[in-house]
């Protein structure tokens, strides 16, 4: 199961539900995919097929709905 906790235009982003213990969030779109860690801080740990411009974007939604996926993590998990 992967629920989607938001989209935010061609952009959808969501977790796996058996993938890690980690707190993390992958990101998909056509052009792509990436996942970040959200702890300790928000970093980027893989991607394929985006480019340096697109990865800053998403790491920015990311840090700026980083209490969003937490809590979305949480509710799923616990």
């Amino acid at each position: 199961m992967s629920p989607t906790i938001f989209r935010e235009g061609k952009y959808r982003f969501f977790f796996f539900s058996r993938e890690e213990e980690r707190i993390h969030v992958h990101v998909v779109s056509p052009d792509g995919e990436a996942k970040f860690r959200l702890e300790p801080t928000v970093a980027l740990a893989d991607y394929v097929s985006l480019n340096k411009r697109q990865l800053l974007r998403l790491q920015k939604i990311v840090e700026k709905r980083k209490n969003e996926i937490i809590s979305a993590w949480q509710n799923h998990f616990y």
